[in-house]
């Protein structure tokens, strides 16, 4: 059986800390508006209180998913950066910035005079 994960555990749980005192203050006929600022009040209360534990495991959750020191490589990854190296050896050599005999790319920012054609 799957482990459900601790950040459904621990949103569930959240929002029935939040039904449950809405659902009471409706009933007893406290104006709606109210009762749900009660009722997020209550909830925050509780839910600081009682659910330290699941708050806790999400947070050591997403903090292990957000510094993870190896990212996952798959077979496909490897195969293709072994195409890339093997495909760079067949192209040709692009053509150096400082080699005189290219013509020279002027784009709209470059402050440099164009080459003129004779």
């Amino acid at each position: 059986m799957k482990r459900i994960p601790s950040w459904i555990t621990y949103t569930v749980l959240r929002l029935l800390v939040f039904a449950v005192p809405l659902a009471i203050l409706l009933l007893f006929g406290v104006v709606w508006w109210f009762s749900v600022i009660a009722a997020a009040l209550i909830g925050l209360c509780l839910s600081y209180i009682f659910l330290t534990r699941p708050r806790n495991a999400v947070s050591s959750e997403l903090y292990a998913v957000r510094h993870r020191t190896t990212p996952s490589r798959s077979e496909d990854d490897d195969v293709e950066d072994a195409a890339v190296d093997a495909g760079d050896s067949a192209t040709p050599r692009a053509v150096d910035a400082g080699d005189s005999a290219a013509p020279r790319r002027v784009d709209a920012g470059d402050s440099a005079t164009p080459p003129q054609n004779a």
